[in-house]
């Protein structure tokens, strides 16, 4: 391929081609008059002139273009670069957050867990509602836990250990609600090992303590069963009366009518 004539040149071409069809004439015309041809002539020159003034703004508005251009490419090109590193910010940033939101999960996690153990321990030190031998009462949890454990003895028929249990629980809690059943029992683990006296006086401050207790016919019973193993028949036989005439409808008072029956 040919290479491409500068701008100037073919502008030149331009000009002289036309300057030459100027005077090219036309077989039979008559020769133009001097002043004719210097109008031509300024005539060309003018647009010859007016030609390459044009063609300059051409060019100099290709590189003004250019130059834009090339601006325009750089400034997309810082854009691009700005944009790849929010993005690359945004990311990280995201990251961070999804970190965080970890972190205060867990967080959350073990303050929950936090509460829920100490609730779980004030709970066990808050009074419990406790149903026994037709009482209601507020009772410590250590308390009612005491109270079962020594019962739990009674029921396994170890009658010395159940004495030392609820002997120790009536010195522990000596204004407790389960005192009554706890002294009940007391007495009865003490009857079975033989300690006749000291259930007699176990019995007999249950009495004392609480005459309307649901368990209290049974006491007195107890109290007369002590004095019969004590040989104690004067005795027997008056606490058997006295648990007919304070007790009538209970089913202790029949057992006491019939061991009346048999004392006399």
């Amino acid at each position: 391929m040919r290479a491409a004539k500068p701008f100037g040149f073919r502008m030149k071409a331009v000009a002289a081609l036309a300057f030459a069809t100027a005077f090219m004439l036309p077989a039979g015309a008559a020769i133009f008059e001097d002043g004719e041809a210097r109008r031509a002539i300024l005539e060309m020159r003018q647009r010859v002139d007016a030609l390459q003034v044009s063609g300059q703004r051409s060019a100099d508005e290709v590189r003004r273009l250019a130059d834009e251009n090339a601006q325009l490419r750089r400034s997309l090109l810082d854009l691009q670069t700005q944009i790849e590193a929010l993005r690359s910010e945004d990311a990280k940033m995201r990251g961070q957050n999804e970190q965080l939101l970890r972190d205060v999960s867990e967080l959350q996690r073990r303050q929950k867990d936090m509460a829920q153990g100490v609730e779980e321990r004030l709970k066990q030190f808050e009074p419990v509602k406790v149903n026994l031998d037709g009482l209601e009462f507020q009772a410590d949890p250590a308390e009612k836990r005491d109270y079962e454990a020594a019962l739990a003895v009674f029921r396994s028929g170890k009658f010395a250990e159940a004495t030392s249990a609820f002997g120790g629980f009536v010195r522990q809690y000596p204004r407790s609600g389960f005192l009554p059943s706890a002294r009940f029992w007391l007495g009865n683990s003490q009857y079975a090992t033989r300690e006749y006296k000291e259930a007699i006086g176990n019995f007999q401050r249950m009495l004392s303590d609480a005459p309307t207790h649901a368990r209290a016919p049974e006491a007195a019973l107890s109290i007369a069963n002590c004095q019969i193993e004590l040989k104690d028949t004067r005795a027997a036989r008056k606490t058997l009366e006295d648990l007919v005439r304070s007790y009538p409808q209970s089913e202790a008072a029949l057992a006491a009518k019939e061991r009346l029956s048999r004392l006399k």
